[in-house]
This record gives structure tokens, C-alpha cells and sequence, in this order.
């Protein structure tokens, strides 16, 4: 029997968040139930249900081993040390058990194609496009982003592409915007780089309904976030996999807890703490 498949991820005070993550959980669990692995999901913090719960109901079936897969788009601090961090509690509650753990998803070809996909679904003839991420206090996580924006410009009929964030970092949604003006855009989409729905990408939408508003000679379209997919799940599903394989390629050349970058030096070797989750009230 293959070790089962925990889907690790934030959490959000949206439900329309939670209902999406639970929707491809379940999607992730009809495509692996064709070769009997089992499939949970959990999260760390701010939503039920709390990670623990998760790893109790896979471990409730005998499992000795738990490939973890994070659902996140780069390696920022909650893929590097919250999620890890929160897994190492486990085996003390669970002696026996151990877990390997898969990679983030993005960057990756399905997540370029889908937001390309996003962006035309707009209707915007030729428009530049704003990928505006999360944003991360790690250089490494950021940088991922603007990788992907590269990536979602190269060979695709866009004018431009340019990149944002919606917290932690810039330039932010309204600097992005006004870059892309600058840059002689007329139409702009704004490409919301994340899984779900939630407080940030909702953030996003209304930052650029904002500059929308002053700036009425533009024509600024904001596209849905990537969402509960056929593509989505067979991503997390490849992860699972690559990391049962032990063929685990996460990017740690430039991670700030491994090399001494300019302005982080304090970051490297630093202690990850696990998030308390409020469904978690039992640390033992």
C-alpha cells in the first residue's frame, strides 16, 4: 500500500477559500484513489481542520509513513519552516511515524498555462499583464514570482508582462499599475497569483479597482485566481510522487536560511517555530 498523501496548506478566514481548498482535496482524492492512496487535507492555522487532524485521520489507518505535499506556489516561509515545523510535532504524537515531505508547486508549466488561461478568459485583446503575488519577506519566494511572470510573457502575445505584490514586498498593486501605464499599456490585466479565493486576492481586486477608478482612460481587468482544477490536482498529485520517488529538486541555492543575502544574513540556520492553530489546543 503506497503511504498516504497529506495536502498541507495556510489556511484562510474565507470561506470561499476553505470550500475550494476542501473541493480539491476531494478532486486530488478521486485521482489517487485509482492506485489506493489515501488523501487528507489540513491546515496551519486561522481554518479548520488543523494539520493534526489530518495526519490522526491518515495515521488512524496504520500509516507508518505520510507524504506531505504543500499547497503553495513558491517556497516562501510557510513551505520552508511553518509546514515542516508543524509536521515535527506529529511523530511525538504518533511514535512510528514519518514523513517525507514534497516540494512547493509553482514554478511549474501547468500553473503558466492556467494563468494564461486566466488572463484571456478577460476578453482584453493583447493586454499587458500585472502578475501580482502574495509577497514574502524571503528574496527567494519573491523572486519565484517574477520568474513566473517571464515565463507566462515569453512566447505568448502580450505586450508586456510585470510583476507585484499585495503585501510584504513591491512594488505593490498600484506601483505595478502605474509601471505598466508608464510603459505605454492601455489594457491591463491583473493576474492574481494564487490557489484560492481569500482575503488577499480579494485585496488585489480591489487595489486595482482602485487605481482603475483614478485612471479611467485604461482599461484594467482583473482575472479569476487559479482555483479547484483538473490541472491543480494532478500537479499536487505529480509532487506526491516525485517526492515517493525521492526525486525532490526544491530550489534551495538562493534560500535565505541556507546563504547570507544582503539584508538576511541574520536568516541563515534560523529556528522554524510551528503556528498555533486555534484548533489545536492540545501541544503534546
Amino acid at each position: 500500500m503506497k503511504p498516504p498523501l497529506l495536502l498541507a496548506a495556510h489556511g484562510t478566514r474565507d470561506q470561499a477559500g476553505v470550500a475550494a481548498f476542501n473541493a480539491l482535496a476531494e478532486r486530488v482524492g478521486g485521482l489517487a484513489a485509482g492506485d489506493g492512496t489515501r488523501v487528507a487535507g489540513g491546515f496551519i492555522e486561522l481554518s479548520p481542520p488543523p494539520l493534526r487532524d489530518a495526519v490522526a485521520a491518515l495515521r488512524g489507518a496504520s500509516a507508518t509513513t505520510i507524504v506531505a505535499v504543500p499547497l503553495m506556489l513558491s517556497a516562501a516561509g510557510h513551505a520552508k519552516g511553518d509546514i515542516p515545523a508543524a509536521l515535527a510535532r506529529e511523530p511525538a504524537r504518533h511514535p512510528g511515524l514519518t514523513w517525507t515531505y514534497g516540494r512547493p508547486l509553482g514554478p511549474h508549466p501547468a500553473l503558466i498555462d492556467l494563468l494564461a488561461q486566466r488572463v484571456d478568459a478577460c476578453g482584453a485583446e493583447r493586454p499587458a499583464v500585472l502578475l501580482v503575488g502574495r509577497g514574502s519577506t524571503d528574496p527567494d519566494a519573491n523572486a519565484d514570482v517574477v520568474k513566473t511572470a517571464r515565463l507566462l510573457w515569453e512566447g505568448r502575445d502580450y505586450p508586456l508582462a510585470e510583476t507585484a505584490f499585495v503585501s510584504l514586498a513591491r512594488p505593490d498593486v498600484a506601483e505595478g499599475l502605474e509601471r505598466c501605464r508608464l510603459l505605454g499599456a492601455r489594457r491591463i490585466v491583473v493576474a492574481r497569483y494564487f490557489l484560492f479565493p481569500g482575503v488577499l486576492p480579494d485585496r488585489v481586486a480591489e487595489q486595482a479597482g482602485e487605481y482603475a477608478a483614478a485612471h479611467p482612460e485604461l482599461d484594467i481587468r482583473c482575472a479569476g485566481v487559479l482555483g479547484d482544477c483538473d490541472e491543480i490536482a494532478a500537479l499536487v498529485y505529480e509532487r506526491y510522487h516525485e517526492a515517493l520517488s525521492g526525486d525532490i529538486r526544491m530550489n534551495c541555492d538562493m534560500c535565505v536560511y541556507r546563504i547570507a543575502m544582503p539584508g538576511f544574513e541574520h536568516r541563515v540556520g534560523e529556528p522554524q517555530h510551528p503556528h498555533d492553530h486555534p484548533h489545536d489546543h492540545a501541544h503534546g
